[in-house]
């Protein structure tokens, strides 16, 4: 519905903490029956933004109208009364209680003798998610949920209070292909259904794919609004970060040396079978497939965090004990996981702590660490990356994806390893920020450091790699070089039943 009415408007809003300024000119419009985009690197001032919207904080200056009257939430309860809803990337849910508990909780149907009527809570939320074209159990418990999941129950609760205007927060960060599919299709229904939604995500791709209208912001203000068809990727990025596109892979040139890592013959059963390559000194050699195609699980068990049934791992020549990541950081390997929150940080300790969480055996004398030698680590090593923290003894969940991103890469790259094995290392962070890993990782490479790149962007594979390796089942089915390593020679490589590219290598490297 372009010409609709508003259900949104916020215009010139500011919001300063102390003396820094979040947000300087926030404007956004957005109308009823659309999905709108909102995109900007970390620190544009989407989230104050979004808070504000959702009642988190008050806004300093500006209009914030919702279906043409002014607002000004004292409160998210506020927000949501007057038909606001904020969907999390990770939403909050009640383990302990099913998933039509979750939905209703608060306002259950009272029945005879001002009893909670369950029967009409189920027919309820079995409607809700017949309305949104999902199947979904109203009675599972909501202990072990998907992510996706519980977005679904949050935005089935949305429904149930009349939500007018949906807010979806970087909602696909943390899902499947097909989760992410099927949020879309909700998406959609939303929209048809009249309802206005805001879609914020740095994936570019998914912006094109869904949304109808794309508002950027950067440093704090609106810099423009268009229809999505009428904007390219490449403009979008100019925006949200001042610089072309193509400085988001700087790729240096290096020459590759000698064999640093090699793993010949590795086999799971049932996970991945006979994978062999080699990762030399000074090269990034990508690890490219569909979700599910077993690329986090070879560098699981690379790394001796799984196990496997047969086959070599060596790093610098030196075989290491299956099953042993101990082992293997002796021997020089790092590797920086998928997910940094759950399995790169610990978010309640400071930046200091984290960074030298893994170096700390190495650093430490009589088997004390003093925090001079700790800080002195963090200092050179969160300097080098760039990290934006306020102390070193700021705690990790207090910063950006972005910088904690950087806090893992610092973590691993404090051990001084020999190979480093990086698994999706710009998921969730903007496009500004990406250029900077992108930046790091070719500058180690060109330094020596052997680079074993797991991505699910292609855009990333192609641009940062020197060779690729495609996986495929479990299998590595091709090796590519740069020159050869093109989208469509990928893909054909690592879709099942696919036609074989003439310049791809089958079997293992």
């Amino acid at each position: 519905m372009p010409n609709a009415a508003p259900t949104l408007r916020l215009e010139g809003v500011a919001k300063s903490f102390g003396p820094v300024a979040a947000l300087r000119s926030g404007t956004l419009v957005v109308r009823a029956g659309s999905i709108h985009a909102l995109v900007g690197e970390n620190g544009a001032g989407k989230s104050t933004l979004v808070k504000i919207v959702g009642g988190v904080h008050r806004r300093d200056a500006g209009i914030v109208e919702l279906d043409g009257e002014p607002v000004d939430f004292a409160g998210p309860a506020e927000a949501k009364a007057a038909g606001v809803a904020v969907i999390h990337q990770e939403p909050a849910s009640f383990p302990d209680l099913t998933v039509t508990e979750n939905i209703f909780l608060g306002r259950e149907p009272l029945g005879r003798f001002r009893r909670i009527d369950r029967r009409a809570m189920r027919e309820g939320a079995r409607d809700l998610f017949r309305e949104l074209g999902v199947d979904l159990d109203p009675d599972r418990p909501a202990e072990g949920l998907s992510i996706a999941d519980q977005q679904i129950v949050e935005i089935a609760k949305a429904i149930s209070l009349d939500a007018r205007l949906l807010v979806m927060d970087e909602p696909t960060a943390a899902l499947s292909a097909v989760e992410v599919r099927r949020l879309f299709a909700v998406a959609r229904g939303l929209r048809d259904a009249g309802r206005a939604v805001v879609f914020i995500s740095h994936r570019l791709d998914e912006v094109a794919d869904l949304c109808d209208t794309v508002t950027v912001m950067r440093d704090g203000e609106h810099v423009s609004t268009d229809t999505v068809t009428d904007v390219t990727p490449d403009e979008l990025v100019r925006r949200m970060v001042g610089r072309d596109v193509a400085e988001l892979y700087p790729k240096m040139p290096s020459t590759p040396g000698e064999v640093a890592l090699r793993v010949e013959g590795l086999e799971s059963t049932g996970t991945f079978h006979d994978v062999s390559f080699e990762v030399r000194a000074g090269e990034i050699v990508g690890l490219a497939g569909l979700v599910g195609a077993g690329r986090s699980e070879i560098a699981r068990a690379v790394f001796g965090i799984d196990r496997y049934d047969a086959g070599r791992v060596a790093v610098g020549g030196r075989t290491l004990r299956p099953g042993d990541p101990a082992a293997a950081i002796a021997a020089g390997l790092a590797l920086v996981p998928e997910d940094r929150r759950l399995q790169g940080l610990v978010t309640e300790s400071s930046v200091a702590r984290n960074v030298s969480a893994v170096a700390r055996k190495r650093l430490a004398r009589l088997g004390i660490l003093l925090p001079d030698v700790e800080a002195r680590l963090a200092r050179d090593w969160s300097g080098r990356l760039a990290v934006k923290a306020g102390a070193l003894d700021a705690l990790a969940t207090t910063m950006s994806g972005g910088n904690q991103q950087k806090v893992v890469l610092a973590k691993w790259l404090a051990t001084g390893p020999k190979v480093l094995m990086v698994d999706e290392p710009t998921r969730g962070i903007d496009v500004g920020t990406k250029a900077e890993v992108h930046r790091l990782l070719s500058t180690l490479a060109a330094e020596g450091l052997a680079v074993l790149m797991i991505s699910s962007e292609l855009p990333e594979v192609l641009g940062m790699a020197d060779r690729v390796l495609v996986v495929r089942e479990g299998r590595i089915v091709s090796e590519l070089s740069r020159a050869e390593a093109t989208p469509e020679a990928v893909m054909r490589a690592a879709t099942p039943g696919a036609a074989r590219s003439d310049t791809a290598t089958e079997g293992a490297a």
